[in-house]
């Protein structure tokens, strides 16, 4: 079998691939007029387990999906630069000719760079000692080694950085508690939070095992700078989860986008309010327990939170949904709902008429005072 193709495709890669790619170009889309105006008109797209860019049956990995997405785009194609690693010399030499072979690669006026380095001590010293343009940065390692809480801060600390990391459960699972790899375990937990995460998981079922690793992970990523944090799972056939995607931003639009791309790319849905993922989580875990709520919660978590104060309809949204699963129209509807059954005042600070069922982002909401 020829080593340049790698795994067989599967629902899972599509999926991830999808959001990867959709994220990229509405990411690009956003920041290139600034950093034309401001920053040298550079943006840069980021893989540094990048592979050889085709699937066994041939299809496009997400490196090749990516510049195909750029080429096609005239703001972005003048703007790109794309930087691609892999530690495998097979798959970086293969990537090199699958990206020359792609139709209008000559269309983009920085050629992409392919790599051949293993990330380590020596990426996570680049990315947080230097300055980077504006960026989004894929991880998708087979494991868990060079990826690290300083890497993915590295990445994001700079304005207009975004990352998305894809990590394999299983492996991490594993790896949790074996001394021989306690080094990654620290370097991807923070050596303090790993540590109580053995003792959190020693004995733990299955189940809440993976949302223990999943909670402490995203808690990790957010002390660290990443003030947006979103998961999206996946499973096997059989059920059981397997891999985990995880968005990091300190940007509210950036998390605002990418929740609209995971919450259309999701499996199922309850009351209108997308899955992101399949868990069993509970109180214990709020972050994740968060994801968990359905529409009905929502009504009457405004309600509490929001008790004796007033606030643009735009303004409970950017303050609420973080963290809940909920998008921007599931907020206008509950509000609309709870005007009309008197729960609530609306006033328009503008004073124009108001469309029949509209909850414009202007208008200021007043809740009621704790009962």
């Amino acid at each position: 079998m020829s080593k340049k193709f790698f795994e067989e495709r599967g629902d899972q890669s599509e999926v991830k691939a999808r959001i990867v790619q959709k994220y990229f170009v509405a990411w690009a889309n956003i920041v290139v007029g600034s950093a034309q105006k401001w920053g040298g008109g550079k943006i840069a797209y980021i893989d540094l387990y990048a592979r050889p860019g085709r699937y066994k049956d041939g299809a496009a990995s997400t490196p090749l999906l990516i510049l195909e997405k750029a080429i096609e785009n005239d703001r972005i194609r003048g703007s790109l630069v794309a930087l691609f690693n892999d530690v495998d010399e097979n798959n970086s030499s293969t990537l090199i000719n699958e990206i020359a072979a792609l139709p209008g690669i000559d269309a983009l006026k920085h050629k992409p760079v392919v790599n051949c380095n293993e990330v380590g001590q020596d990426a996570e010293d680049y990315f947080s000692e230097t300055e980077i343009i504006p960026s989004f940065t894929f991880f998708d390692p087979f494991g868990y080694k060079g990826l690290s809480l300083r890497l993915v801060n590295g990445v994001i600390k700079d304005w207009g950085c975004d990352c998305v990391f894809f990590f394999n459960y299983n492996r991490i699972n594993s790896g949790i508690s074996n001394p021989m790899v306690k080094q990654h375990m620290d370097a991807l937990f923070g050596v303090e939070r790993a540590d109580e995460l053995r003792a959190k998981v020693n004995g733990a079922n299955p189940a809440l095992r993976q949302e223990m690793v999943l909670e402490e992970l995203s808690n990790a990523l957010m002390e660290m700078g990443g003030k947006f944090v979103l998961p999206f799972r996946f499973k096997n056939d059989e059920g059981r989860l397997t891999h985990h995607l995880i968005f990091v931003s300190k940007d509210f639009k950036g998390y605002e986008v990418m929740k609209e791309i995971m919450a259309k790319e999701s499996s199922t849905e309850d009351q209108g309010v997308a899955s992101f993922a399949y868990s069993p989580a509970d109180e214990t875990m709020p972050f994740l327990f968060e994801f968990q709520r359905p529409l009905d919660d929502l009504e009457e978590l405004l309600l509490e939170e929001f008790a004796g104060r007033s606030a643009s309809m735009v303004g409970i949204y950017r303050e609420h949904s973080v963290g809940h699963p909920y998008l921007s129209r599931h907020y206008k509807n509950v509000l609309g709902k709870l005007e009309e059954a008197e729960r609530i005042t609306v006033v328009d600070p503008e004073g124009k008429k108001r469309r029949k069922n509209s909850f414009a982002d202007r208008l200021i909401v007043t809740f009621p005072g704790a009962s």
